[in-house]
């Protein structure tokens, strides 16, 4: 049995664990790396990225893109068959996956293939089968091993109940599909398959669709889900579930009875800490495996480190990089090159409009007492936003009252989770009005939303004060 010592031992080649192994090698250290499955990767080039390849499919085969071209039909949507709907994201996802692995090689990070688990708190046992295990010695330890989907007791066990890991491996396109979950995996999935043309409901426990959502985007993004023609039972809850001849039987808490041909759970995710036998290390864990960690990212244990889904929400491989990243610099005791994870984290929702946001929502400054203004700009109203044919999409920007500091940036539309950088970097720079204000931006481009935005919020504020102003005259 050999044993091998490292600076880093890294558990998991996700988005997480691929982003905290080069860190720590881009310092010098000498790290490894530990995957239980075949590719490098993980979630991230697994499922992450090509459910995003299969949106971009979505969009493409159903002419989406071409809305506003007259006289112009160009949707495949009716003859798609799950081979043109699979085959981007199969390339997509195998181009990813090298791309992780010439990502270690040229950061000179030991691979090795097998499951992991602890031995020590110190030392990582590697089952492979046909293998000697092999056993690390780490000075440090991240934990990177990401989330599975969550399959509740009560659906059967049946080819035509998918999650959002066996979706991708779907012999036949449904007719008809009904999405259980009306979390982000959930409503993205909605709108890939309505987009293709397949009959999509969805079950969601709540009354608004991704309350974390500013609400104007919220209620945007459910106007548009219901005219691509996806039914929102919500709020109602699922009360029993059969599989049968004729397809999946979903009885509703309402006494409704729905038949698909197929169901997609997206019921929620668990981490991926059951077989690491982290009671050996000492870690402490929390619900549905969740590990525990400080503002460092630090467990209970000071040399071992978790980052990404394993730690839980917001659980995007956005964060989970910049998770691993500072916890690899303060494990390392790395010089000062990182003070923090970033202060304000981007959301960005693959929909069908795109949806992003980052800072404060309006509902969020309320709470918490925050005087705010804000401003919308309409894709509609835009140059850019009518020569692509997108008339329903908006930015939307939350300003502080006093000073008119840039406190929220929300966007549906277009392009939403690339515009919205705008805003999170003027944000994290303390950026104010003037900014947009006073910046020239390209024509035709959505960028300009920006300008229109502001110039809506300082039009809004300049009303409410006169009219304050008259009342107490």
């Amino acid at each position: 049995m050999a044993e091998h010592k490292y600076d880093v031992v890294v558990l998991g080649s996700g988005a997480a664990g691929e982003k905290g192994a080069a860190q720590a090698a881009y310092f010098g250290k000498k790290v490894a790396m530990v995957e239980r499955d075949y590719y490098l990767g993980g979630a991230t080039a697994g499922t992450t990225v090509p459910s995003k390849t299969l949106r971009e499919t979505a969009m493409a085969l159903s002419g989406v893109r071409a809305r506003q071209l007259h006289g112009v039909d160009i949707s495949l949507r009716g003859h798609v068959t799950v081979q043109d709907f699979l085959h981007h994201e199969k390339v997509v996802k195998q181009t990813e996956r090298n791309r992780v692995q010439f990502n270690m090689d040229r950061h000179k990070v030991d691979i090795f293939k097998g499951a992991g688990r602890f031995k020590d708190p110190h030392r990582i046992e590697i089952l492979a089968p046909g293998k000697q295990p092999d056993i690390l010695y780490g000075d440090v330890i991240l934990i990177a091993t990401g989330s599975s989907p969550r399959r509740p007791d009560e659906f059967p066990k049946d080819g035509r109940i998918y999650d959002s890991d066996s979706i991708l491996q779907m012999k036949q396109m449904p007719k008809s599909l009904c999405v259980v979950g009306g979390g982000v995996i959930g409503c993205e999935y909605a709108c890939i398959f309505a987009a293709l043309d397949v009959d999509v409901s969805l079950i969601h426990g709540r009354d608004i669709l991704l309350d974390f959502l500013d609400r104007d985007i919220s209620y945007a993004l459910r106007n548009a889900m219901e005219k691509m023609g996806v039914t929102l039972l919500m709020p109602q809850r699922l009360a029993g579930v059969t599989a049968e001849k004729d397809g999946i039987h979903l009885k509703l808490a309402s006494g409704d009875v729905r038949i698909v041909d197929a169901v997609m759970l997206a019921t929620g995710r668990q981490s991926n800490t059951g077989d690491l036998n982290l009671e050996v290390a000492g870690v402490e864990l929390g619900k549905y495996g969740l590990i525990k960690v400080n503002e460092d990212y630090q467990t209970n244990v000071p040399h071992i480190f978790a980052a990404g889904d394993v730690v839980g929400a917001p659980a995007l491989a956005s964060t989970g990089m910049e998770q691993a990243r500072f916890a690899m610099i303060k494990g390392l005791k790395l010089p000062n090159y990182k003070n923090a994870v970033a202060p304000i984290l981007p959301a960005g929702i693959y929909t069908i409009p795109e949806c992003s946001s980052a800072g404060l929502t309006e509902e969020q400054c309320r709470e918490k007492g925050i005087k705010a203004v804000s401003g919308t700009a309409k894709y509609g109203q835009n140059a850019r936003g009518m020569i692509i044919g997108d008339y329903d999409g908006f930015l939307k920007l939350v300003f502080r009252w006093d000073d008119m500091k840039l406190i929220g940036v929300h966007v549906i539309g277009e392009i939403a989770s690339e515009l919205v950088h705008t805003g999170l970097c003027a944000m994290t720079m303390g950026a104010t009005n003037e900014l947009f204000i006073n910046t020239c931006f390209n024509y035709p481009t959505l960028g300009e939303l920006y300008k229109y935005a502001t110039y809506d919020a300082m039009g809004k504020k300049a009303k409410l004060e006169a009219e304050e102003k008259a009342s107490k005259s």
